[in-house]
This record gives structure tokens, sequence and C-alpha cells, in this order.
């Protein structure tokens, strides 16, 4: 791409501006909860992205969780390339849809079967359609601050862009939407009866920075569902085969209905998936009357960077589920802080206002966070000891900058 390394981040963010929404196809990718200009990605390499103007960054975003083994793995991107000479989509039946099938259901145990989509947000979807298809009933439970993509109903009480954009929901959506959408606490097992179809949950809650399932959590909300005819949906579009190959199943003993899944599944290309019981799963189209469709259908970074952080003089908390890594920042009069268990409690230590002054000294020190505090850290395979004490290193410096600055 030789005209992008030409440009600086700000003419292509300029231009992008000009033709884009926002500039951007994503919110969160705007810098809206941080300031500052965009940097514009050309390529990746394993932990590392480089931008417009050439600076290399160290990749703790790895496309919100997408990216496993790092970006342009070999072996990966050797597939995509003899993959594309065979042709790029049919809008038909191909064996690559029946292996990755296979290889979701093998993994998952209870899994009997998934429909392949092309996003998290139509995994979602789906997944609650289904549940309304089956139960014959319309009232959907999700809790504050989980995020499961951008269809109407469930954008109430959404983390992630939603919330650093400082939004309760979205314009556009109807009170008819959201109508028999019933938001409540996380970590709190909510009271049910038989207006309820499902409840879905991000078994770790990954869109309100990082917030870890309390004891007893998912299990209560399995026995809640089975006591009133309820399905459970596990959101696992993050959690899925990154915690584990088994997912949060695996991870925790819980086996939901349904599972959502999507990033890790496509190596870095779209796809979603939703499944579950065969017998559930019979329900769709064009075996049953619900109807879904789609053409392109333990963490050591955790205690050192929190480690770090203090000694730079900001107030701290890394909370980690496998490799999935939070990030909450304060200053040090604000010390201790204490991982949070539900969405207020992830706002208050956000609502300290010293995430965006880390962002960015850590971005002039080569360490690419994602823009804005509500995301989670994503580190893969590809950052080995020596790139991860790199960020450690520019997280204490970093830190000590930030201090300095809020006196």
């Amino acid at each position: 791409m030789p005209e992008a390394r030409r440009a600086s981040n700000a003419e292509w963010f300029e231009r992008a501006r000009r033709v884009i929404p926002g500039g951007v196809d994503s919110p969160v990718r705007s810098f809206a909860a941080v300031g500052g200009t965009p940097y514009t990605v050309v390529a990746g390499e394993g932990p590392y992205v480089v931008d417009a103007e050439g600076t290399r960054y160290i990749d703790l975003v790895q496309s919100y969780g997408a990216v496993l083994l790092g970006h342009a793995h070999p072996v990966v991107t050797a597939a995509v390339a003899e993959a594309a000479t065979r042709g790029t989509t049919f809008g038909a039946p191909t064996p690559g849809e029946v292996l990755l099938a296979e290889a979701i259901c093998a993994r998952v145990p209870g899994c009997e079967q998934v429909r392949l989509v092309s996003s998290g947000t139509e995994a979602a979807m789906s997944a609650v359609r289904l549940a309304r298809g089956v139960t014959g009933r319309d009232r959907v439970v999700k809790f504050d601050g989980c995020y499961h993509g951008h269809s109407d109903a469930l954008l109430a009480g959404g983390g992630s862009g939603v919330a650093m954009l400082g939004l309760p929901g979205s314009a556009g959506v109807s009170a008819g939407a959201v109508a028999e959408t019933e938001v409540v606490p996380y970590n709190v097992v909510p009271a049910l009866d038989e207006r309820v179809a499902c409840v879905i949950v991000e078994p770790v809650a990954a869109n309100m920075n990082l917030v870890a399932p309390g004891p007893g959590f998912l299990e209560g909300l399995r026995t809640a569902c089975d006591a009133v005819g309820a399905l459970l949906i596990f959101d696992e579009v993050i959690t899925g085969f990154r915690i584990g190959p088994a997912g949060a199943t695996g991870w925790s003993g819980v086996t939901p209905d349904l599972w959502c899944f999507g990033k890790v599944i496509g190596g870095g290309l779209p796809v979603g998936a939703f499944g579950g019981r065969r017998a559930l799963l019979d329900e769709l189209a064009p075996a049953g009357p619900v109807y879904q469709a789609g053409t392109l259908s333990g963490n050591p970074l955790a205690t050192d960077l929190e480690a770090a952080l203090g000694s730079g003089g900001l107030a701290a908390v890394v909370p980690s589920v496998g490799p999935l890594v939070g990030l909450f920042v304060a200053p040090a009069a604000a010390a201790p802080l204490r991982a949070p268990g539900d969405y207020e409690g992830a706002r208050e230590l956000v609502g300290h206002g010293a995430y965006g002054a880390l962002f960015h000294a850590m971005l002039g020190r080569g360490v690419a966070l994602a823009p804005g505090p509500y995301e989670v850290l994503f580190p893969g395979m590809a950052h080995d000891d020596a790139v991860l004490g790199r960020v450690v290193e520019a997280a204490g410096d970093a830190a000590a900058e930030v201090a300095a600055r809020l006196g």
C-alpha cells in the first residue's frame, strides 16, 4: 500500500471523515473516549501493527479478540490465500463450513449443532429469536454492561462502544423494540417467571472492561432458567476458545442451552455462529419454523502490569480470566482499587478519568491499548515474554508520566 505509507494518520483520518461517518466503521475506533487522532494501520505481524507513518506498536487490541495467533500468522495467511484461489463465496454448501462446525461441536460439551453466520451480532440476535420461537415467549433478560451486538433488542444496557460514548442505548431504537428486554445487574441472579424466553449473558463480562462472574453466579443462572423453562444463552463471542478449548463451559462447568461464537473462530475473518442441542437447532428453517438466513453467512501480564503501574504512581487493578486482561487506573489517591463485580463498579473506576492519559502515554512508548476504558486487553500467542516485558516496562514509565501530570 504505497499510497497509505505516504499519507499521515491525520490525513487518512480527514479523508475518512469525508466518506465514512465519524471517520470510522466502528465507533470504538474513533478515539472519542481518549482524545486525539486514530492511527491508521497499514500492516500487522505477530504482536505488532504498523501505522501509516511507519510507527510500530505492540498491539494489545488484536482486532478486539479476533486474532489469537498474532497478525499475519503464516499458516493462517497461507490457508486464506489458498482458499481464495478457489473463489470467495458461493451461496451454496461447502466442505469448509462442515469442518468448522464439526470442530466447534467437538470442543464444546453439549453443543451438538451450530449455524454459521457472518458476525457476533447476527449470532446473538439469531439465538434470541430461536429461544423465543422454541419457548413461545417474548421476554429477554440481559445484564447491565454486557454487549451482545447492535441489534435493537439487545442494545439496552450495552457496554463497550455504547458505554464509551456515554450513550444509554441508541437513537433509532424504538420503545417497542426493547419493551420485552429486561436489564438486570451483572453477578446477581435475577428472579425469573414464565414470561421469560431466555437469559443471555457474557459468562465472563468483557465489554465493561473485565468483570469476572462471582462464585455461584453462572450456576445460579442455570438453576433459575431451569425452574421456569427459560433458555440460558452464553454469549462467547469473546470468551469462546480464548479462555480454553471448550470456552466458558469447560472453564466454569456450566452448560447453557445455546452458545454464540465469533472472533476467534474466524481466525481474523468476519464470522459468527450460534449453536446448542440438536433438538433446539432443529427448530431453525428449513427444518423448523424459526427463520434465519444469511448470504455470507493464567496470565503473568496481569500481576506485572499492576505492579508496574503502581510503582509508577498510579492506582491500578488488573483483573484477569485466563488470557483476558482488564485494566482500571486512577490517581494514586484513589488506591487501593478493587476489581468490580458489575457495571456500576466498572463505571465508578472509569470515572476517575485516568485511562485516556495512560492510553496516550503508552501509545507514545509504542504500546497500543484499546482506545477506550471499557475494553479489555487481548494478549495472544504471539506476545512472548520479551514483548510482554516491554509492555510492563512501558507501563511503569507511562504511569510515572501520567502521575506527574495529574499532580
